[in-house]
């Protein structure tokens, strides 16, 4: 019954979780790797097969690529080949400025599933909600095309249209939704003051831009209020970004010089410790970019927000805040998402992103796999969440990574378990209802929680703890 994915991909985004943002050459050719020749062999009778007897001619270099992006896409699902337009869409992306829809995308069963609809986007003035599936663009099914092919189906030149046929498993229904292509200029950072003085601090990605940004608004929250009594982190919905990104967010609330990740792998490259120094976050902007932030974000009272879409980045920085007690965490277990991925160009118009390290907590714990569990689990709706058991995470792809630290087996059979005994609960639950209060579920599931608004009942329990108030904690056997 468990759901499978195999890839991670962003669309108009402008960010691949986990990535290190310095681009290393690579030395495969200096290398002296012996190549296996029988496995050699096969692969030159199979192309001269295919060049020989396959129904419609194909290009040399298209075969080889796609060998080339079957090997690497293999490995984990976020191992990639990147050609020409995929290197170039790579770069361009962590600037966070390009055109597209708007979503972060992933694959599950063949089809594309929506991670998450970026806030501002087309996608999101359209109506996609995270979890909602496509199975066709325009009049072409995405069943049996390829992760690489639907993204470039999606992007496009701004002002041109699109119609995507969405699944929506929460209402059991099938509609199509036309969407505008546009130019995306995430803003990755939000904030606002809430009442009784609490800041909150929305990032909806780690970007080259995050740390500065982050910087000025801290910066005029506290000129803003100067009695703030607590802040509120909201990680929720993002998928990660670049690695330098978290340090830096990470620093601005921990003392200097602290362990905020440490990456372990096979290189002498990849055994790194990253601190929460200038030197370890700082990207483009000369100096200190944290150096305005006043003090008082060293020590007020913090709840990081969390989902089952914080991944990567997200899960770096819940994970020293967590570990340092620095603040609660509060919400669902995160993705799962624990490695780094390193891109190294290959020609000038290719790379190869490829996973490297394992990144750990400041008390040397694992994500991989299994994520942060909050310090205490909170539903985003009132009611409940019961579409938290159709969530897929980093653990449900055949392929993730194994979790050096667990004994996955033994782990993943408890997580089935649970996830039926969840299903079982809220079926007893549903069979109770009455026709009307059906319908009123369906109705509310029609409009997404806006994160940060009046009905964001998560963020209204993390005020409340703030408050030294009750928070009503999640029933859900998952958590």
């Amino acid at each position: 019954m468990r759901q499978f994915f195999k890839n991670f991909a962003l669309i108009t985004i402008g960010l691949i979780a986990g990535v290190t943002a310095t681009v290393q050459l690579s030395a495969t050719a200096q290398q002296n790797t012996t190549l296996p020749l029988d496995e050699l062999r096969t692969l030159s009778n199979v192309f001269a097969q295919i060049k020989r007897e396959y129904v419609e001619p194909i290009e040399d270099k298209q075969l080889l690529t796609d060998a080339v992006k079957g090997m690497v896409s293999s490995l984990d699902p976020h191992s990639t080949f990147l050609d020409k337009k995929d290197f170039e869409e790579m770069q361009e992306q962590t600037t966070g400025k390009f055109a597209g829809l708007g979503i972060e995308i992933t694959s599950e069963d063949g089809l594309v599933k929506v991670m998450n609809p970026i806030e501002g986007s087309p996608a999101e003035r359209a109506g996609l909600q995270a979890g909602d599936l496509i199975t066709r663009l325009d009049d072409k099914p995405v069943r049996g095309m390829s992760l690489d092919k639907a993204v470039r189906t999606m992007r496009g030149t701004p002002g041109t249209k699109i119609t995507l046929t969405i699944y929506r498993k929460s209402e059991e229904r099938t509609f199509p939704v036309t969407i505008t292509r546009a130019e995306i200029k995430v803003q990755s950072v939000k904030a606002k003051i809430l009442d009784n003085d609490i800041a909150w601090v929305r990032i909806t990605s780690f970007q080259e831009r995050t740390v500065p940004d982050l910087a000025k608004k801290l910066t005029d929250l506290a000129a803003q209020d100067p009695k703030l009594k607590g802040i509120i982190l909201d990680l929720r919905n993002n998928g990660g970004g670049l690695l330098q990104g978290a340090v830096g967010v990470a620093a601005a609330f921990l003392p200097n010089d602290a362990v905020i990740v440490s990456t372990k792998g096979q290189t002498q490259d990849s055994k790194q410790i990253f601190n929460a120094t200038p030197a370890m976050y700082r990207l483009n902007e000369p100096g200190d970019p944290l150096a305005s932030v006043p003090e008082i974000f060293k020590k007020l009272p913090m709840v990081v927000l969390v989902n089952a879409y914080s991944a990567s980045a997200s899960e770096i920085v819940a994970g020293a805040l967590q570990d340092y007690k620095r603040a609660t965490i509060i919400g669902k277990t995160t993705f799962g998402k624990g490695s780094v991925q390193t891109v190294r160009p290959l020609t000038n118009d290719s790379a190869l992103k490829i996973t490297t390290a394992y990144y750990y907590t400041p008390n040397g714990r694992s994500i991989q796999a299994f994520g942060i569990k909050p310090d205490i689990a909170v539903d985003q709706n009132k009611d409940g969440d019961p579409d938290d058991v159709l969530i897929t995470r980093e653990v449900d792809s055949e392929k993730h990574l194994r979790n050096k630290q667990a004994s996955e087996e033994k782990l993943i059979a408890d997580r089935e378990k649970r996830r039926l005994e969840e299903l079982q609960r809220i079926e007893e639950k549903n069979a109770k209802k009455t026709d009307q209060e059906k319908e009123a579920d369906k109705a509310k599931a029609k409009k997404p929680v806006e994160l940060g608004s009046p009905n964001d009942f998560m963020l209204e329990q993390a005020v409340s703890y703030l408050n030294g108030g009750p928070v009503k904690r999640s029933a859900s056997k998952l958590e």
